[in-house]
């Protein structure tokens, strides 16, 4: 008998069999935690496990049972009082719909509110997981819209909305989706600006279509200026752009036309599989109604109790500073080194935010053969461009993630991909 094969648990997160924790080869790929830091959740688990234990006995352990279909009440008003605070901006608790994480919330978005022959629009590079996902509801089209340093082109996503409508059927809210990331988009890092996403807003109430906001780097942002050792924020996080669309919520015609899709992988712990969704009223009555979570009774009922004696203790808060810290850091140096040893030929935009650098090469550079170079030459790889894209396109990009590895490694194996670069566009120049 053939023995199954194995694969192995440090897999890399965004599908390649190479692993992440094996420092022979700088992976500058893995859009996670690093390990130095998810460490330190060890201890701060414990003793919210043990709270929250304490408070179950007490109340008939109900973080046993099933749970209520949106999330208990606790956890929702819990969570509303910590994004609030994080985004310095109001969240209610009735908006709140607790998930399984960002990629349940979008999988549930598709599933339940939009209808089956509906059209996602994307941005010409996004999420590739996320790409991966709506090629699975085969019956929908998948749109690329073109993106700007500021956002997307919204004269032509306005265009290719007017020729795509059509009424929803099958008591489905909408017929359409924009799925995006306005706050340090995934792979660009870029972050929308107030005009484009006025606009956004408008666009989305006059052709009722949802704005699905992939919104798990928004409590991630690094401008930041180093005082006594300690990094201090000098401004105000960005506004989702949830918060647009609930500005003329008193408005007799408002009806809510965003989802705020969040998740607790990049500020707390991939592996708790818990998220949250910032919905409008009608779609939250549409999820408590939804034949998946009523069947399975929230979607992390147990995982919910103990992350909400995390808030309760202050120990997200803790942790979440910690993380925007380290990953400051380690943005501040990735920058650094690519500004000092980039050659001219290539450019890139540094966010202020999130996870991710996107670099740009020459036209004539393919960074999927780029990339196997530099993996077998220089022992240093990140993502081809064409990954994040609908058709293929972009293939002369790569995106660096910064988040994942110790500021020394991280600018030693910035430093060998900047010499893989220069020695790769050397041996491609022509004669």
């Amino acid at each position: 008998m053939n023995k199954r094969r194995e694969v192995p648990m440090r897999h890399l997160f965004d599908g390649s069999d190479l692993n992440v924790y094996d420092q022979q080869i700088a992976n500058l790929s893995a859009g996670a935690p690093g390990p130095d830091l998810l460490s330190e959740c060890c201890e701060i688990f414990r003793i919210a496990t043990e709270h929250r234990m304490k408070f179950e006995l007490e109340n008939n352990s109900y973080l046993f049972q099933y749970g209520p279909t949106i999330g208990t009440t606790e956890f929702r008003d819990t969570l509303a009082k910590f994004l609030s605070k994080g985004y310095n901006s109001d969240v209610n608790k009735s908006d709140l719909v607790l998930t399984s994480g960002a990629t349940h919330g979008l999988h549930l978005v598709l599933s339940t509110l939009l209808d089956l022959s509906g059209v996602i629009f994307v941005d010409e590079v996004t999420y590739m997981i996320a790409l991966e996902t709506f090629r699975q509801f085969n019956s929908m089209r998948i749109v690329s819209v073109p993106l700007k340093l500021e956002g997307p082109n919204l004269e032509i996503l306005s265009s290719l909305i007017d020729q795509y409508k059509f009424k929803p059927s099958n008591g489905k809210i909408f017929w359409g989706v924009y799925y995006t990331m306005p706050t340090f988009h995934n792979p660009t890092g870029i972050l929308f600006t107030e005009e484009i996403n006025n606009q956004l807003i408008r666009l989305a109430r006059s052709a009722d279509i949802l704005i699905a906001c992939d919104d798990v780097y928004n409590l991630l942002h690094y401008d930041s200026h180093e005082a006594d050792n300690d990094m201090i924020c000098t401004r105000q996080p960005p506004k989702r752009l949830f918060a647009y669309d609930i500005e003329n919520i008193k408005d007799d015609n408002w009806k809510g036309h965003v989802i705020s899709n969040g998740s607790f992988s990049k500020i707390l712990s991939p592996g708790v599989r818990l998220g949250w969704m910032e919905c409008p009223p009608r779609c939250v009555e549409v999820f408590r109604d939804s034949g998946v979570l009523k069947s399975g009774g929230a979607a992390n009922n147990y995982t919910g109790g103990i992350v909400t004696s995390l808030i309760q203790l202050g120990l997200a808060e803790q942790q979440l500073y910690k993380y925007a810290q380290k990953y400051g850091e380690r943005l501040r140096a990735a920058t650094q080194t690519l500004r000092v040893n980039l050659p001219a030929t290539c450019t890139f935009h540094a966010p202020t935010g999130g996870y991710f650098i996107w670099i740009r090469f020459p036209e004539n550079v393919d960074c999927n053969d780029f990339n196997q170079y530099c993996k077998k030459n220089f022992g240093v790889m990140a993502i081809a461009g064409s990954r994040f894209s609908v058709s293929d396109s972009h293939k002369n990009f790569i995106r660096l993630t910064f988040a994942f590895h110790q500021v020394e490694y991280l600018k030693q194996s910035v430093e060998k991909l900047c010499t893989a670069i220069e020695n790769y566009l050397f041996s491609i120049k022509p004669l």
